[in-house]
Protein backbone atom coordinates (compact mmCIF):
# COMPACT_ATOMS: atom_id res chain seq x y z
CA UNK A 1 0.00 0.00 0.00
CA UNK A 2 0.80 3.63 -1.07
CA UNK A 3 0.73 5.87 2.21
CA UNK A 4 1.98 8.82 1.06
CA UNK A 5 -1.12 8.62 -1.71
CA UNK A 6 -3.59 7.88 0.50
CA UNK A 7 -3.98 11.36 2.54
CA UNK A 8 -3.83 12.97 -0.88
CA UNK A 9 -6.51 10.50 -2.47
CA UNK A 10 -8.53 11.20 1.19
CA UNK A 11 -8.21 14.95 0.46
CA UNK A 12 -9.42 15.26 -2.82
CA UNK A 13 -12.62 13.19 -2.19
CA UNK A 14 -13.35 15.50 0.75
CA UNK A 15 -12.92 18.69 -1.45
CA UNK A 16 -15.04 17.06 -4.03
CA UNK A 17 -17.45 15.87 -1.75
CA UNK A 18 -17.57 19.63 -0.36
CA UNK A 19 -17.87 21.19 -3.92
CA UNK A 20 -20.88 18.88 -4.45
CA UNK A 21 -22.65 19.98 -1.52
CA UNK A 22 -22.34 23.55 -2.41
CA UNK A 23 -23.78 23.34 -5.84
CA UNK A 24 -26.06 21.54 -4.55
CA UNK A 25 -27.19 24.16 -2.02
CA UNK A 26 -27.30 26.63 -5.21
CA UNK A 27 -29.01 24.76 -7.28
CA UNK A 28 -32.92 23.26 -7.40
CA UNK A 29 -34.15 23.97 -4.75
CA UNK A 30 -37.89 24.89 -3.16
CA UNK A 31 -39.52 28.01 -4.79
CA UNK A 32 -41.20 30.55 -2.77
CA UNK A 33 -44.90 30.92 -2.58
CA UNK A 34 -46.30 32.54 -6.17
CA UNK A 35 -47.51 36.26 -5.77
CA UNK A 36 -51.33 37.37 -6.98
CA UNK A 37 -51.10 38.36 -10.90
CA UNK A 38 -53.21 40.65 -12.84
CA UNK A 39 -54.51 41.15 -16.41
CA UNK A 40 -55.02 43.89 -18.87
CA UNK A 41 -58.70 43.26 -19.86
CA UNK A 42 -60.54 40.74 -18.99
CA UNK A 43 -60.44 37.37 -21.01
CA UNK A 44 -62.97 34.43 -21.54
CA UNK A 45 -62.94 30.74 -20.73
CA UNK A 46 -61.39 28.37 -17.90
CA UNK A 47 -57.83 27.88 -17.39
CA UNK A 48 -55.72 24.72 -16.33
CA UNK A 49 -53.36 24.86 -13.54
CA UNK A 50 -49.62 24.61 -14.37
CA UNK A 51 -46.74 23.71 -12.42
CA UNK A 52 -43.25 25.59 -12.16
CA UNK A 53 -39.64 24.52 -13.19
CA UNK A 54 -38.02 22.76 -10.52
CA UNK A 55 -39.67 22.41 -7.26
CA UNK A 56 -42.09 24.93 -6.33
CA UNK A 57 -44.71 25.83 -3.85
CA UNK A 58 -48.13 26.81 -5.12
CA UNK A 59 -49.55 30.08 -4.69
CA UNK A 60 -53.33 31.37 -6.37
CA UNK A 61 -53.37 34.45 -8.82
CA UNK A 62 -56.60 35.92 -10.21
CA UNK A 63 -57.13 38.04 -13.05
CA UNK A 64 -60.81 39.68 -14.19
CA UNK A 65 -60.56 36.82 -17.29
CA UNK A 66 -62.07 33.93 -15.15
CA UNK A 67 -58.34 32.03 -16.34
CA UNK A 68 -57.15 31.37 -12.39
CA UNK A 69 -54.25 29.19 -11.91
CA UNK A 70 -51.48 28.33 -9.67
CA UNK A 71 -48.70 29.89 -9.37
CA UNK A 72 -45.03 29.50 -7.65
CA UNK A 73 -41.50 30.48 -9.00
CA UNK A 74 -38.83 27.55 -9.46
CA UNK A 75 -35.37 27.09 -8.20
CA UNK A 76 -33.16 27.62 -10.21
CA UNK A 77 -31.16 24.96 -12.27
CA UNK A 78 -33.76 22.11 -12.52
CA UNK A 79 -35.09 23.14 -16.12
CA UNK A 80 -32.58 23.40 -18.28
CA UNK A 81 -29.92 23.84 -15.92
CA UNK A 82 -30.47 28.00 -15.93
CA UNK A 83 -29.62 30.05 -13.09
CA UNK A 84 -31.59 32.55 -11.62
CA UNK A 85 -34.73 32.43 -10.28
CA UNK A 86 -38.41 32.42 -12.02
CA UNK A 87 -40.69 34.90 -11.34
CA UNK A 88 -43.24 34.31 -9.32
CA UNK A 89 -46.28 34.42 -11.69
CA UNK A 90 -50.23 34.45 -10.92
CA UNK A 91 -51.55 34.77 -14.11
CA UNK A 92 -54.84 33.33 -15.49
CA UNK A 93 -53.25 31.64 -18.40
CA UNK A 94 -52.83 28.77 -15.53
CA UNK A 95 -49.14 28.28 -15.60
CA UNK A 96 -46.68 29.10 -12.80
CA UNK A 97 -43.28 29.70 -14.09
CA UNK A 98 -41.39 32.69 -15.39
CA UNK A 99 -38.76 33.33 -18.10
CA UNK A 100 -36.22 32.37 -15.56
CA UNK A 101 -33.77 29.37 -16.13
CA UNK A 102 -31.67 28.87 -19.70
CA UNK A 103 -33.86 26.12 -21.31
CA UNK A 104 -36.49 26.44 -18.68
CA UNK A 105 -40.20 26.42 -20.01
CA UNK A 106 -42.14 30.10 -19.72
CA UNK A 107 -45.47 30.69 -18.58
CA UNK A 108 -47.59 31.85 -21.91
CA UNK A 109 -50.52 33.87 -23.06
CA UNK A 110 -50.77 34.28 -27.13
CA UNK A 111 -53.50 36.85 -28.49
CA UNK A 112 -53.87 37.45 -31.75
CA UNK A 113 -54.86 35.28 -35.36
CA UNK A 114 -54.60 31.16 -36.27
CA UNK A 115 -52.39 31.34 -39.13
CA UNK A 116 -51.78 27.90 -39.39
CA UNK A 117 -53.21 24.59 -38.09
CA UNK A 118 -52.03 21.37 -36.89
CA UNK A 119 -52.04 21.64 -33.57
CA UNK A 120 -52.66 25.51 -33.56
CA UNK A 121 -50.02 28.13 -35.19
CA UNK A 122 -50.81 31.90 -33.36
CA UNK A 123 -48.48 34.55 -35.09
CA UNK A 124 -46.05 32.13 -36.34
CA UNK A 125 -45.48 30.00 -33.06
CA UNK A 126 -46.71 26.61 -33.26
CA UNK A 127 -48.51 25.35 -29.90
CA UNK A 128 -49.21 21.40 -29.24
CA UNK A 129 -52.71 21.28 -28.70
CA UNK A 130 -52.79 17.62 -27.85
CA UNK A 131 -53.62 18.10 -24.28
CA UNK A 132 -55.40 21.89 -24.60
CA UNK A 133 -58.76 22.68 -23.94
CA UNK A 134 -59.99 24.32 -27.14
CA UNK A 135 -63.35 26.76 -26.91
CA UNK A 136 -64.62 27.94 -30.05
CA UNK A 137 -67.56 30.03 -30.30
CA UNK A 138 -69.44 31.54 -33.60
CA UNK A 139 -68.37 29.15 -35.50
CA UNK A 140 -68.15 25.34 -35.67
CA UNK A 141 -64.29 24.65 -35.58
CA UNK A 142 -61.21 26.99 -35.23
CA UNK A 143 -59.98 27.80 -38.58
CA UNK A 144 -57.26 30.19 -40.25
CA UNK A 145 -57.84 33.53 -40.05
CA UNK A 146 -59.41 33.42 -36.54
CA UNK A 147 -58.35 35.69 -33.63
CA UNK A 148 -57.26 33.49 -30.48
CA UNK A 149 -55.79 33.25 -27.51
CA UNK A 150 -53.53 30.57 -26.59
CA UNK A 151 -52.37 29.87 -22.94
CA UNK A 152 -49.68 27.48 -21.84
CA UNK A 153 -46.51 27.13 -22.33
CA UNK A 154 -43.16 28.17 -24.60
CA UNK A 155 -39.55 27.93 -24.85
CA UNK A 156 -37.73 31.01 -24.24
CA UNK A 157 -37.10 31.62 -28.09
CA UNK A 158 -40.35 31.92 -28.71
CA UNK A 159 -39.61 28.52 -31.14
CA UNK A 160 -42.24 25.98 -29.67
CA UNK A 161 -45.01 25.96 -27.43
CA UNK A 162 -47.76 23.55 -25.34
CA UNK A 163 -51.26 24.78 -24.83
CA UNK A 164 -53.20 24.17 -22.17
CA UNK A 165 -56.32 26.38 -23.04
CA UNK A 166 -57.26 27.62 -26.41
CA UNK A 167 -60.14 30.08 -26.97
CA UNK A 168 -61.74 32.03 -29.68
CA UNK A 169 -64.82 34.45 -30.88
CA UNK A 170 -65.39 36.65 -33.94
CA UNK A 171 -65.39 40.00 -33.17
CA UNK A 172 -67.96 41.60 -35.54
CA UNK A 173 -71.24 40.84 -36.66
CA UNK A 174 -73.85 42.47 -38.73
CA UNK A 175 -75.26 44.59 -41.84
CA UNK A 176 -72.18 45.86 -43.58
CA UNK A 177 -72.14 49.83 -44.87
CA UNK A 178 -69.62 52.23 -46.01
CA UNK A 179 -67.79 49.81 -48.37
CA UNK A 180 -64.74 51.35 -49.98
CA UNK A 181 -63.34 48.34 -52.41
CA UNK A 182 -60.68 50.76 -53.54
CA UNK A 183 -59.55 51.72 -49.88
CA UNK A 184 -60.30 48.45 -48.37
CA UNK A 185 -62.22 49.28 -45.43
CA UNK A 186 -66.07 48.63 -44.63
CA UNK A 187 -68.08 49.77 -41.55
CA UNK A 188 -69.85 47.26 -39.44
CA UNK A 189 -71.91 47.46 -36.27
CA UNK A 190 -69.93 51.13 -35.94
CA UNK A 191 -66.70 49.93 -36.13
CA UNK A 192 -64.12 50.72 -39.43
CA UNK A 193 -63.11 47.80 -40.98
CA UNK A 194 -59.90 47.43 -43.11
CA UNK A 195 -58.49 44.65 -44.76
CA UNK A 196 -54.84 43.43 -45.84
CA UNK A 197 -53.43 41.15 -47.97
CA UNK A 198 -53.42 38.26 -44.72
CA UNK A 199 -57.51 39.13 -44.66
CA UNK A 200 -58.76 35.13 -44.76
CA UNK A 201 -61.88 35.36 -47.12
CA UNK A 202 -63.88 32.06 -46.28
CA UNK A 203 -66.27 32.14 -48.63
CA UNK A 204 -66.07 35.38 -51.04
CA UNK A 205 -63.09 36.28 -53.20
CA UNK A 206 -62.62 39.39 -51.87
CA UNK A 207 -64.18 43.38 -50.61
CA UNK A 208 -65.74 43.25 -54.06
CA UNK A 209 -68.12 40.54 -53.39
CA UNK A 210 -69.63 42.01 -50.44
CA UNK A 211 -73.15 43.46 -50.89
CA UNK A 212 -74.15 46.81 -48.63
CA UNK A 213 -76.33 45.81 -45.94
CA UNK A 214 -75.55 42.26 -46.31
CA UNK A 215 -75.31 40.24 -42.92
CA UNK A 216 -71.18 39.76 -42.35
CA UNK A 217 -69.11 38.22 -39.71
CA UNK A 218 -65.58 39.29 -39.01
CA UNK A 219 -62.83 38.25 -36.61
CA UNK A 220 -60.27 40.94 -36.43
CA UNK A 221 -57.49 42.37 -34.68
CA UNK A 222 -58.82 46.03 -32.67
CA UNK A 223 -56.34 49.18 -33.32
CA UNK A 224 -57.00 52.61 -32.03
CA UNK A 225 -60.77 53.00 -30.78
CA UNK A 226 -63.34 52.29 -33.34
CA UNK A 227 -61.43 50.80 -35.86
CA UNK A 228 -60.10 46.95 -36.47
CA UNK A 229 -58.05 45.08 -38.53
CA UNK A 230 -60.18 41.76 -39.84
CA UNK A 231 -58.42 38.90 -39.95
CA UNK A 232 -61.44 36.46 -41.35
CA UNK A 233 -64.67 37.54 -43.22
CA UNK A 234 -67.51 35.29 -43.80
CA UNK A 235 -70.17 37.10 -45.49
CA UNK A 236 -73.13 34.15 -45.12
CA UNK A 237 -72.07 33.53 -41.79
CA UNK A 238 -74.91 31.16 -39.78
CA UNK A 239 -75.42 33.12 -36.93
CA UNK A 240 -77.73 36.17 -36.96
CA UNK A 241 -77.65 37.90 -33.09
CA UNK A 242 -75.30 41.08 -33.86
CA UNK A 243 -71.83 40.97 -32.03
CA UNK A 244 -69.46 44.20 -31.77
CA UNK A 245 -65.99 44.01 -30.29
CA UNK A 246 -63.88 47.01 -29.80
CA UNK A 247 -62.33 49.98 -27.08
CA UNK A 248 -64.95 51.40 -24.43
CA UNK A 249 -64.79 55.19 -25.08
CA UNK A 250 -67.12 57.66 -23.37
CA UNK A 251 -68.13 55.29 -20.66
CA UNK A 252 -71.40 56.94 -18.62
CA UNK A 253 -71.79 54.55 -15.54
CA UNK A 254 -74.76 56.13 -13.96
CA UNK A 255 -76.86 55.64 -17.25
CA UNK A 256 -75.22 52.55 -18.26
CA UNK A 257 -73.78 53.69 -21.76
CA UNK A 258 -70.53 53.34 -23.61
CA UNK A 259 -69.19 53.79 -27.13
CA UNK A 260 -67.37 51.71 -29.21
CA UNK A 261 -66.77 53.45 -32.80
CA UNK A 262 -69.75 55.00 -34.06
CA UNK A 263 -71.84 53.17 -32.32
CA UNK A 264 -73.24 53.41 -28.48
CA UNK A 265 -74.10 50.88 -26.24
CA UNK A 266 -76.57 50.40 -23.73
CA UNK A 267 -75.49 47.52 -20.96
CA UNK A 268 -78.69 48.74 -18.16
CA UNK A 269 -80.15 45.56 -19.09
CA UNK A 270 -76.58 43.46 -20.30
CA UNK A 271 -75.04 40.47 -18.24
CA UNK A 272 -71.62 40.94 -17.70
CA UNK A 273 -69.20 37.93 -18.39
CA UNK A 274 -66.07 37.22 -16.94
CA UNK A 275 -65.74 41.41 -16.13
CA UNK A 276 -66.08 42.96 -12.90
CA UNK A 277 -67.88 45.77 -13.33
CA UNK A 278 -65.51 48.30 -11.41
CA UNK A 279 -63.01 46.51 -14.24
CA UNK A 280 -65.21 48.45 -17.06
CA UNK A 281 -63.42 51.52 -18.08
CA UNK A 282 -62.02 53.70 -20.77
CA UNK A 283 -59.93 51.81 -22.95
CA UNK A 284 -60.95 48.51 -21.95
CA UNK A 285 -61.50 46.03 -25.43
CA UNK A 286 -64.69 44.36 -24.39
CA UNK A 287 -67.57 42.29 -26.96
CA UNK A 288 -70.88 43.26 -26.70
CA UNK A 289 -73.57 41.00 -27.83
CA UNK A 290 -77.23 41.53 -28.41
CA UNK A 291 -80.50 40.06 -29.42
CA UNK A 292 -81.56 43.01 -32.51
CA UNK A 293 -79.73 45.11 -34.67
CA UNK A 294 -78.68 48.80 -33.52
CA UNK A 295 -81.48 51.57 -34.02
CA UNK A 296 -80.23 55.28 -34.96
CA UNK A 297 -76.87 53.65 -33.71
CA UNK A 298 -78.22 52.56 -30.15
CA UNK A 299 -77.06 48.98 -29.66
CA UNK A 300 -79.14 47.32 -26.47
CA UNK A 301 -76.43 44.65 -25.03
CA UNK A 302 -77.63 41.63 -23.63
CA UNK A 303 -73.89 40.26 -23.05
CA UNK A 304 -70.97 42.36 -22.09
CA UNK A 305 -68.03 40.35 -22.08
CA UNK A 306 -64.40 40.70 -21.94
CA UNK A 307 -61.82 40.18 -24.62
CA UNK A 308 -58.71 38.46 -24.46
CA UNK A 309 -56.84 38.73 -21.25
CA UNK A 310 -53.37 39.73 -21.75
CA UNK A 311 -51.16 38.88 -18.63
CA UNK A 312 -49.13 41.51 -16.84
CA UNK A 313 -47.22 39.49 -14.03
CA UNK A 314 -43.47 39.92 -14.24
CA UNK A 315 -41.54 37.12 -16.49
CA UNK A 316 -44.80 36.07 -18.42
CA UNK A 317 -44.20 35.43 -22.15
CA UNK A 318 -46.54 36.73 -23.87
CA UNK A 319 -47.31 37.05 -27.70
CA UNK A 320 -49.51 39.32 -29.53
CA UNK A 321 -50.34 40.26 -33.02
CA UNK A 322 -52.28 43.68 -33.68
CA UNK A 323 -51.55 47.14 -35.41
CA UNK A 324 -49.35 49.74 -33.67
CA UNK A 325 -51.31 52.48 -31.73
CA UNK A 326 -50.24 55.43 -29.93
CA UNK A 327 -46.33 55.35 -31.05
CA UNK A 328 -43.61 57.51 -30.26
CA UNK A 329 -40.46 55.20 -30.51
CA UNK A 330 -39.71 52.06 -31.30
CA UNK A 331 -38.94 51.87 -27.45
CA UNK A 332 -42.44 53.24 -26.67
CA UNK A 333 -45.66 52.27 -28.35
CA UNK A 334 -48.73 50.27 -27.98
CA UNK A 335 -50.36 46.84 -29.14
CA UNK A 336 -53.51 46.13 -28.09
CA UNK A 337 -53.45 48.38 -25.68
CA UNK A 338 -50.21 46.88 -24.08
CA UNK A 339 -47.55 49.52 -23.92
CA UNK A 340 -44.23 47.52 -26.06
CA UNK A 341 -40.53 48.18 -25.76
CA UNK A 342 -38.94 46.85 -28.90
CA UNK A 343 -35.77 48.87 -28.40
CA UNK A 344 -33.27 45.26 -28.14
CA UNK A 345 -35.94 43.23 -30.08
CA UNK A 346 -34.42 41.22 -33.17
CA UNK A 347 -36.75 42.91 -36.01
CA UNK A 348 -37.57 41.50 -39.54
CA UNK A 349 -40.21 41.50 -41.98
CA UNK A 350 -39.22 45.50 -42.81
CA UNK A 351 -37.49 48.10 -42.33
CA UNK A 352 -37.45 49.12 -38.50
CA UNK A 353 -38.31 52.84 -40.11
CA UNK A 354 -40.98 51.40 -41.36
CA UNK A 355 -42.75 51.21 -37.52
CA UNK A 356 -45.24 53.36 -36.67
CA UNK A 357 -49.11 53.74 -36.30
CA UNK A 358 -50.98 51.47 -38.08
CA UNK A 359 -48.41 49.33 -38.92
CA UNK A 360 -49.68 45.48 -38.30
CA UNK A 361 -46.91 43.41 -36.15
CA UNK A 362 -46.23 40.02 -34.51
CA UNK A 363 -44.44 40.74 -30.81
CA UNK A 364 -43.05 38.46 -28.39
CA UNK A 365 -40.77 38.95 -25.48
CA UNK A 366 -41.65 39.16 -21.43
CA UNK A 367 -43.47 41.52 -19.02
CA UNK A 368 -41.80 43.78 -16.95
CA UNK A 369 -43.55 46.18 -15.24
CA UNK A 370 -46.45 45.82 -16.87
CA UNK A 371 -44.73 46.53 -20.18
CA UNK A 372 -43.97 43.78 -23.04
CA UNK A 373 -40.43 44.21 -23.82
CA UNK A 374 -39.86 42.24 -27.26
CA UNK A 375 -37.71 40.08 -27.64
CA UNK A 376 -38.30 39.37 -31.48
CA UNK A 377 -40.65 41.46 -34.05
CA UNK A 378 -42.37 41.03 -36.81
CA UNK A 379 -43.77 43.45 -39.25
CA UNK A 380 -46.56 41.86 -41.25
CA UNK A 381 -48.39 44.53 -42.75
CA UNK A 382 -47.32 48.76 -43.40
CA UNK A 383 -50.14 50.42 -45.05
CA UNK A 384 -49.76 51.64 -48.63
CA UNK A 385 -46.86 48.70 -48.85
CA UNK A 386 -47.95 45.72 -47.74
CA UNK A 387 -46.48 43.06 -46.32
CA UNK A 388 -45.76 39.13 -46.20
CA UNK A 389 -49.02 36.93 -45.64
CA UNK A 390 -48.39 33.40 -44.58
CA UNK A 391 -50.54 29.93 -43.72
CA UNK A 392 -49.32 26.73 -43.02
CA UNK A 393 -51.37 23.41 -42.58
CA UNK A 394 -49.79 20.59 -40.84
CA UNK A 395 -51.44 17.21 -40.85
CA UNK A 396 -53.10 14.27 -43.58
CA UNK A 397 -54.97 14.94 -46.56
CA UNK A 398 -58.00 14.00 -46.29
CA UNK A 399 -61.52 13.93 -49.10
CA UNK A 400 -58.96 13.82 -51.78
CA UNK A 401 -60.49 14.45 -54.96
CA UNK A 402 -57.55 16.42 -57.38
CA UNK A 403 -54.20 18.63 -57.13
CA UNK A 404 -56.99 21.61 -56.90
CA UNK A 405 -59.08 20.03 -54.69
CA UNK A 406 -58.29 18.43 -51.17
CA UNK A 407 -58.47 19.09 -47.30
CA UNK A 408 -55.68 19.39 -44.58
CA UNK A 409 -57.36 19.67 -40.98
CA UNK A 410 -60.46 20.50 -42.68
CA UNK A 411 -59.49 23.44 -44.43
CA UNK A 412 -59.97 23.15 -48.32
CA UNK A 413 -56.76 23.76 -50.76
CA UNK A 414 -55.35 24.16 -53.70
CA UNK A 415 -52.29 22.52 -55.26
CA UNK A 416 -52.58 22.58 -58.51
CA UNK A 417 -51.01 25.95 -59.25
CA UNK A 418 -47.94 26.17 -62.06
CA UNK A 419 -46.05 28.11 -59.26
CA UNK A 420 -46.30 25.49 -56.90
CA UNK A 421 -43.45 24.04 -55.26
CA UNK A 422 -43.21 20.05 -54.23
CA UNK A 423 -40.62 18.63 -51.87
CA UNK A 424 -39.82 15.36 -50.85
CA UNK A 425 -42.38 14.10 -53.34
CA UNK A 426 -44.28 15.32 -56.68
CA UNK A 427 -47.82 16.04 -57.66
CA UNK A 428 -48.57 12.41 -58.19
CA UNK A 429 -48.08 11.82 -54.35
CA UNK A 430 -50.80 13.88 -53.20
CA UNK A 431 -53.59 11.38 -51.88
CA UNK A 432 -55.85 10.47 -48.63
CA UNK A 433 -53.93 9.76 -45.42
CA UNK A 434 -50.55 11.29 -47.14
CA UNK A 435 -48.70 13.47 -44.45
CA UNK A 436 -48.14 17.19 -45.76
CA UNK A 437 -46.80 20.69 -44.40
CA UNK A 438 -48.82 23.36 -46.78
CA UNK A 439 -48.01 26.49 -46.71
CA UNK A 440 -49.98 29.24 -49.20
CA UNK A 441 -49.93 33.05 -49.12
CA UNK A 442 -53.28 33.34 -49.50
CA UNK A 443 -57.48 32.22 -48.83
CA UNK A 444 -59.99 32.92 -51.72
CA UNK A 445 -63.39 31.40 -51.40
CA UNK A 446 -62.31 29.65 -48.51
CA UNK A 447 -59.58 27.89 -49.98
CA UNK A 448 -55.99 27.68 -49.37
CA UNK A 449 -53.58 28.72 -52.39
CA UNK A 450 -50.94 26.51 -51.82
CA UNK A 451 -47.49 27.96 -52.72
CA UNK A 452 -45.40 24.67 -51.14
CA UNK A 453 -46.20 21.34 -50.40
CA UNK A 454 -44.24 18.59 -48.43
CA UNK A 455 -44.19 15.67 -47.93
CA UNK A 456 -43.76 14.28 -43.83
CA UNK A 457 -42.45 10.80 -43.08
Amino acid sequence: MNTTTTPRRFMLGLLLACFMALLLSCGGGGGGGGGGGSVAGAGIGAGAAGSGAGDASAGTGTGTGGDTGTAGSGGAGDAGGGSGDTASNGNTDGSGVGSGGTGATAAAAGVGTADGLGSIILNGLRYNTDTAAITVEDAPELQIGMTARVAGKVDPDFTSGIAAQVVSAAELRGAVSSIDVAGGSFVLMGISVSIDAATVWADASGLASVVDGSLVQVWGLPGAPGTLRATRVQISPTLTDPLVTGSVQNLDAARKTFNLGQLTVNYGAASLAGIDPSALANGVIVRARGNAAPVARVFGAAKVEGWYAIPLSEGTAVQVAGVITDFSSRGAFDVLGTPVDATNSLINGGPVTTLGNGVKVEVDGFMSGGVLVAKKLRIRNVPGTGGPASFTLIGAIGTYHSPADFRVRGQPVNASGPSTVFENGTVANLGDGQRVTIVGDRVVDGVLIAQKVTFNP
